[in-house]
């Protein structure tokens, strides 16, 4: 079976998936390049995988009827083989297909593609013994090629901050910086239901949606999701998700993190922040933590506590007033004021996990789990903690494993997180938390049209008759 995601490639510029923005910058450098007179010969295109990057420079070629030349550094990463095709192609004219000679002074052009750019490494020449130096010298070769070329060059990266470690940091100058981020769920769904009324399938608008959030703006994977629950079928409903099982992607706040103690650009932190899911009082844990770690001069280090301390006063006013508008002014003090405080660079690329957070989160023991569940149960039934224990908990705990279509209105009702409905169902039960997961989601969907439909004034059952009539 053809594979969607080549099939479904973007055939233009016009056709990337969100990053509108950066599909703006590639086009004006590429003008640029047209014109003769580009202000920086090479391009970076950073962010996530799948979110296409590699698309848009494949297309961007395309779009202006120039010769694409890609390499893969991952697998040529030494110098002379980056010389060899890299070097060589940047400096040397180009020809058609067919073979006919294209001078650059009347527009003929190639693009020299360097994909997991961020996969080069350097080595010291002196450390001979036991290392594999076949990378030695690639990031060099390319700064090289890139003062030299004639011809435009994209290096495509998933971690920016990797490509300019070390020697790499001549990138900063003679680069210039596209980010791409994910695209958002309207979008990525927008694509799909293409995709279905392409193949004449008919999909539930409700699985399209799951598929499109759980990729988290990966179109790639989204895509596969979706070819593969349309394995052999032309009809698709949600009892076809279960293919796919339960998935979490996490945001990269260690992405982030780089961004906050590398750079200085405060209109770049800004829109960073904007694509990360995290709420401030976990994202000044993280600054917190790592902060020292980062910043080893002692004033660097003390006016970046300064502005983190800042923030927090109005993330301490947010809590008090609730008025949530003062968490934009903390979010840009503890990324901007933290990111400008330093006055140094530092080699550090490691960063930890808060450790309040990790010992909140190692010595949570069952039994808290228990009490939190007894409190939510009891808000709901309408009964004290004490009377839930004696009364209703073991009997809601016998029906929660037993009937999964109880656990998954339970789940949704309790709000309950995927530790809590694992420890209602123990260890034994992978399957059905998967199951739960996975339908809840198709869940919250269903509620939020029936809410849209109902009367405001009638109310639903409350979980005290939904244990009865269990």
């Amino acid at each position: 079976m053809e594979d969607w995601t080549e099939k479904y490639r973007p055939k233009s510029l016009k056709e990337i998936v969100g990053n509108e923005k950066a599909v703006i910058e590639l086009r004006k450098w590429a003008s640029a390049w047209s014109n003769g007179n580009p202000q920086n010969k090479a391009v970076i295109l950073s962010g996530k995988p799948g979110i296409g990057k590699t698309s848009s420079a494949i297309v961007l070629a395309k779009d202006f009827g120039w010769t694409p030349i890609e390499l893969n550094t991952s697998d040529a990463r030494n110098a002379q083989k980056i010389k060899t095709v890299a070097t060589y192609g940047a400096i040397n004219e180009t020809f058609s297909d067919d073979g006919t000679f294209i001078s650059s002074k009347t527009g003929g052009r190639k693009l020299i593609i360097l994909d997991e750019a961020d996969n080069l490494y350097e080595r010291a020449e002196s450390s001979t013994e036991g290392y594999d130096l076949s990378d030695r010298g690639g990031k060099k070769a390319i700064i090289d090629t890139i003062q030299i070329t004639n011809q435009p060059i994209i290096l495509i990266v998933n971690d920016y901050y990797s490509l300019i470690k070390g020697i790499g940091e001549v990138l900063k100058n003679i680069c210039k910086l596209i980010r791409f981020y994910e695209p958002y769920p309207n979008q990525v769904l927008g694509l799909l239901k293409k995709i279905c009324l392409s193949e004449g399938i008919n999909v539930d608008q409700k699985v399209l949606q799951i598929i499109a959030d759980r990729s988290k703006g990966d179109i790639r994977s989204a895509i596969n999701d979706l070819q593969s629950v349309s394995m052999n079928r032309t009809q698709i409903d949600s009892t076809n998700l279960e293919v796919l099982g339960y998935r979490d992607r996490e945001k990269d706040i260690f992405t982030f993190m780089r961004e906050v103690f590398k750079n200085k650009n405060l209109s770049s932190i800004r829109e960073s922040t904007s694509h990360l899911d995290m709420d401030p009082n976990l994202l000044i844990l993280w600054i917190n933590e790592n902060l020292p770690k980062e910043y080893l001069d002692r004033d660097d280090l003390v006016n970046g506590f300064e502005a983190l301390s800042k923030a927090d006063i109005f993330l301490g006013r947010t809590f008090q007033c609730q008025d949530y508008c003062l968490w934009s002014y903390a979010y840009d003090i503890m990324n901007g004021g933290v990111a400008v405080a330093k006055t140094h660079t530092y080699p550090n690329d490691k960063y930890d996990f808060p450790v309040w957070l990790r010992s909140r989160k190692t010595g949570k023991t069952d039994l808290n789990i228990k009490d939190i569940i007894i409190k939510k149960l009891s808000k709901e039934a309408h009964l004290s903690n004490k009377k839930n224990k004696v009364d209703v908990y073991s009997y809601f705990i016998h029906i929660f494993k037993n009937d999964i279509s109880f656990a998954i209105n339970m789940k949704e009702k309790l709000d309950l997180t995927e530790n809590e409905v694992e420890y209602l169902l123990g260890t034994t039960h992978s399957n059905k938390l998967k199951q739960i997961m996975s339908s809840s989601e198709i869940k919250k969907l269903e509620i939020q049209e029936e809410k849209k439909e109902e009367n405001p004034e009638e109310k639903s059952d409350n979980i005290q008759q939904s244990l009865f009539d269990f």
